[in-house]
């Protein structure tokens, strides 16, 4: 009886984990926008349907607060700005960061439609030749308006003389973004919200120490979680 009891236990314990391991993301959820509550104000992000592996395991983190009180670690004006490392919460200053998240990468989901405009979300990622992303890092595009002759000059000495689509050619022109990233980092989303949020944390001054671009006053994202879906302008 007593061996009856340890088993019919063990299997509940094994079925609340499954279930727990179940909920984490419900259906609706793939439904939803995410808010960042920055030090700087807020962005809303959505996430692309087209990259389910990135968007998955984006909401997840979410859901669970692992992005609360991580800093934007690396910033770069006319680049990017870069957060999601779990090491950055309790940072001293000057302390070089980076290198944390979880062990496990998502594999890649490089997709045509989705290209490094200003605004979009996109995956970090060691040099591993897969091209596979960081489990947690990520990165949203500042970039900077492009001519003619500047893409033309991506194409030939940053991209291997690979052509970029006309239509991609034509926003990088009037908006701007960081062309030479295409196919080469997953791009999962964009911001829908709080561009100009972007353009502040941006123009931060950073560091040029051995933790270099890390911003001199920490940029923080508060808290992040899930809202409902709403058109915006």
């Amino acid at each position: 009886m007593k061996y009856f009891f340890i088993v019919l236990l063990n299997c509940l314990i094994v079925f609340t984990s499954i279930a727990q391991k179940d909920s984490t993301l419900r259906k609706r959820d793939r439904k939803r926008d995410v808010l960042l509550q920055t030090s700087y104000g807020n962005i809303i992000v959505r996430l692309s349907d087209s990259t389910p592996l990135h968007r998955d395991n984006f909401l997840k983190l979410v859901k669970t607060h692992y992005y609360d009180s991580v800093l934007f670690h690396r910033v770069i004006q006319n680049f990017m700005i870069q957060s999601g490392d779990p090491d950055s919460k309790h940072a001293q200053t000057g302390q070089p960061l980076g290198n944390g998240g979880p062990e496990k990468r998502i594999p890649a989901e490089f997709r045509q439609t989705l290209f490094h405009k200003k605004g979009v979300i996109a995956a970090a990622r060691d040099n591993n030749p897969e091209k596979a992303s960081s489990g947690s890092q990520f990165y949203i595009v500042q970039g900077k308006k492009f001519s003619d002759a500047g893409l033309d000059s991506v194409e030939t000495f940053r991209l291997g003389g690979k052509k970029l689509p006309p239509e991609h050619r034509e926003v990088y022109k009037r908006l701007g973004g960081t062309p030479h990233l295409d196919q080469n980092y997953t791009v999962f989303g964009e911001v829908v919200k709080g561009l100009d949020v972007v353009d502040k944390i941006a123009a931060v001054q950073t560091s040029k120490g051995n933790d270099r671009d890390r911003p001199l006053q920490d940029v923080r994202i508060i808290k992040a979680k899930l809202i409902k879906r709403k058109k915006y302008k």
